[in-house]
């Protein structure tokens, strides 16, 4: 049955690259890099602790668990994506005494190392304790070091629970936080179904309570170790539509934070999101980056079936503008959530960005600086702020000095816009239309009363020359 689950699963990955190169080919465009499946790592810990001699049914636990694992082993040789380790336990040291120790990596992971693993396997003799806890936690260093689009699966057949003081499953938690594992199977020879919630803290768990249903238990966990499932990401404008698009959707594994896959979500050529091969062993945490980023959390693939993973992101657009385009071009403006002071984006005038939809405070570091609040951005929608084309302001100054120009708002109120350039006789800036006062002192003036103050209008698009002597 395995050789059938093998054979569909190429058969399978086949059918979808020839579709995905078809369908390009029907949208008229280039062949793209196609669909390669992960290098998938499997460390199988076997039980080989005294229990694993005693009799089920018709032959010893071992002999019986020994001819599956051989069975998968001559199987998974056969696919060039798929390399496998064994790992041990309970068969360096007979109890009594207890070796909570008794764990080793017998065969490491190689290409071509099948042989190896059936010649332990045929003559591995079971003599000792049960230290899964020590076992997994020494497994997650039998890796190698991660590569690109690779994964690293733990198979842990047992008969018996924990033996020694190690918990399992804190081990196999911290593993999966850290990345170095996906969520681990377990699968139980004859175990006693009280202890079930004692292995499914640990992974997976499948318990093969008849000989019969060891086999089939095996081909089950190997079919989804090595599978991958389809899914397809809706990002929905207001009226739950799945239009928008063209922004990139980050997975992360939900235990380490690790980054699992990024894509630049796309629609296909009939309009609708295009669909994703993806391992549905993690639990994902999506974010969609759009300003600001959109968080979907604990998304679960079911193998076999596809999955539709849904983020409300409505969007519209912003642009900022000035009367004249030459003027402020280049210039970066601030663009903040409303009422909150972090800073959401840094914006190119005359460049169009997209937001979700909702309210926004803009900053423009102009002089004077310009503040705009509420700026409201719809579905679908191109929001265009204009703001004023300035005026030049030429300063002259008989020797340099000290001064600061202000924005005159009233009679009785003036604002900061600008500390003079001390270094220089004359400088011009431009500032925003309005009336404005500046204060000068030169540096050779050594009394107050030789302070300058003089008032002026700055015009959209004209020019003032204002001499400070």
């Amino acid at each position: 049955m395995l050789h059938n689950i093998i054979k569909c699963f190429r058969i399978c990955l086949m059918v979808a690259l020839l579709f995905a190169t078809r369908e390009s080919r029907v949208s008229g465009q280039p062949n793209l890099p196609k669909y390669q499946p992960p290098e998938t790592r499997i460390l199988f810990i076997f039980d080989a602790s005294q229990s694993m001699a005693g009799t089920w049914q018709k032959e010893s636990k071992i002999a019986i668990a020994r001819k599956v694992l051989i069975h998968i082993v001559d199987s998974l040789e056969q696919l060039p994506n798929v390399r496998m380790a064994l790992r041990l336990y309970g068969h360096q040291s007979p109890v009594p005494p207890q070796n909570c120790n008794d764990t080793k990596l017998e065969v490491p992971f190689a290409k071509g190392n099948a042989p190896l693993i059936r010649q332990k396997l045929r003559f591995v003799v079971p003599k000792g304790t049960t230290p899964i806890a020590h076992s997994l936690e020494l497994g997650g260093s039998d890796f190698p070091p991660d590569v690109e689009n690779c994964r690293n699966i733990i198979i842990l057949i047992t008969d018996g629970v924990e033996a020694c003081d190690g918990d399992a499953c804190a081990v196999s938690q911290d593993l999966q936080r850290k990345g170095i594992v996906l969520k681990p199977f377990v699968i139980g020879i004859g175990i006693d179904e009280n202890f079930e919630q004692t292995f499914n803290c640990i992974g997976n768990y499948y318990n093969a309570v008849y000989e019969e249903k060891l086999g089939e238990i095996m081909e089950v966990v190997i079919s989804q170790a090595l599978n991958a499932t389809t899914a397809q990401i809706n990002l929905l404008d207001q009226g739950g539509h799945p239009t928008e698009t063209n922004v990139n959707c980050t997975f992360y594994d939900s235990f380490s934070g690790k980054i699992l896959y990024n894509y630049i979500h796309t629609l296909n050529h009939r309009g609708l999101p295009d669909t994703l091969t993806l391992d549905h062993l993690p639990t994902y945490r999506m974010r969609v980056h759009t300003l600001p980023p959109v968080d979907v959390k604990n998304i679960k693939l079911l193998p076999g079936k596809h999955t539709i993973i849904a983020a409300d992101v409505p969007q519209g657009t912003l642009v900022l503008k000035a009367s004249d385009p030459i003027q402020y071009r280049g210039v970066e403006f601030i663009v903040r959530k409303a009422g909150d002071m972090k800073t959401l984006s840094i914006q190119k005038m005359y460049n169009e960005e997209k937001y979700l939809v909702g309210k926004y405070d803009i900053e423009i570091p102009v002089l004077p600086r310009i503040y705009l609040y509420d700026v409201d951005i719809k579905q679908s929608h191109n929001t265009t702020v204009e703001i004023p084309r300035p005026g030049m302001v030429t300063l002259i100054r008989s020797s340099v000095g000290f001064g600061s120009i202000y924005l005159r708002k009233s009679n009785t109120e003036e604002e900061w816009v600008y500390n003079l350039d001390n270094s220089v006789k004359n400088e011009s800036l431009q500032l925003q239309p309005g009336k404005y006062r500046v204060v000068f002192r030169a540096q050779n003036a050594k009394q107050t009363l030789y302070t300058v103050n003089k008032v002026f209008e700055v015009r959209s698009g004209g020019s003032e020359v204002v001499q400070l002597y």
